[in-house]
């Protein structure tokens, strides 16, 4: 199970990625603004964050940096949820930090598929690790070395 905070303007739509992601055994919650975003990750870090790219106010792109500029929330994985559906749009997305891009309208099936393989890719990591933890460690024992073919 999940902690996941959905940030969309449009409460329907929020309302029913909430749903099915409680249906699939998730905990999930939504917010209709970047600000009321910023806040509750802040208040209680959820495990994933669903971003709505485009919404009045602060944009989730903007949020998306600031997470990706803050030591605390740079890790924090972020689903762009959107009805920007262009190619450029996702890659300005996965540009600025996101994990993924998700277009609505939505397939309930892919949301789930989504959100667990971003689950099932941080395994058994930690929620967070610090960033000093992260910039003064050695090399990974579990990663494999990059290698240079002459």
């Amino acid at each position: 199970m999940a902690r996941i905070l959905i940030a969309d303007d449009d409460e329907l739509i929020a309302e029913l990625a909430s749903d099915v992601l409680i249906d699939a055994g998730h905990a999930s919650g939504w917010v209709t603004s970047a600000d009321a975003a910023w806040d509750c990750v802040r208040r209680k870090r959820p495990d994933l964050l669903l971003l709505d790219q485009a919404m009045p106010g602060e944009s989730g792109l903007t949020l998306l940096r600031r997470l990706r500029q803050s030591a605390q929330f740079y890790d924090l994985p972020v689903i762009m949820f959107t009805a920007m559906s262009g190619a450029d749009d996702e890659a300005q997305a996965i540009y600025a930090g996101a994990q993924d891009f998700l277009s609505k309208p939505f397939d309930p099936f892919d949301l789930i598929a989504r959100v667990n393989h971003q689950m099932a890719l941080r395994g058994d990591r930690p929620r967070h690790i610090e960033i000093a933890a992260t910039l003064f460690a050695g090399p990974m024992l579990t990663e494999p070395a990059v290698r240079r073919v002459v």
